[in-house]
């Protein structure tokens, strides 16, 4: 079974792509090219639905099946790709998207956790070979944030805040 770094918790995957085995009702997670050719069909799914974008694909296309979509995957092919950054802030901020965003592929590292997390994913799915508990530990490398990003609890104190202050 597949694990995932969820809300900075190493937890298993519940959720399937399309391709591998999957019972009716389970959560399911198709790309968007499959989501929009066959859109009657899984909108009548019984189960959880998630949209996989390539970064290709463009935010807007979704904005119709948002409220249909707990979750959306976004593909990282490889680290110097970043075109899922800016997909991630037009879903939490201009599509107000609240659901699960996840960034999945080669491309997710240790090296970006915090950076990911600051564009509003709460969800990170490495490659298998990356360790889970090192990108855990990433994610608390740094306190400090001089611009603004998605809001998360732990990354909202900035500099200016002294120890035990509100912010």
């Amino acid at each position: 079974m597949r694990h995932i770094l969820r809300r900075r918790d190493i937890v298993e995957d519940s959720w399937r792509y399309l391709g591998e085995e999957v019972g009716p009702g389970d959560p399911l997670i198709v790309p968007l090219a499959e989501l929009r050719a066959e859109r009657e069909r899984w909108w009548n799914w019984t189960g959880r639905l998630g949209a996989r974008l390539k970064p290709s694909d463009r935010v807007e296309d979704l904005t119709a099946d948002l409220p249909r979509l707990d979750l959306v995957a976004v593909e990282f092919p490889n680290p110097g790709d970043g075109r899922g950054y800016s997909q991630a802030r037009l879903l939490r901020e201009r599509l107000r998207f609240r659901g699960e965003l996840r960034a999945v592929g080669a491309g997710v590292r240790q090296d970006q956790a915090f950076l990911l997390a600051r564009c509003g994913f709460d969800c990170l799915e490495p490659t298998a070979a990356a360790s889970l508990e090192a990108v855990r530990s990433a994610l608390h490398r740094y306190d400090v944030a001089y611009q603004p990003g998605a809001p998360q609890v732990e990354l909202r104190r900035q500099r200016f805040f002294g120890r035990g202050a509100v912010s």
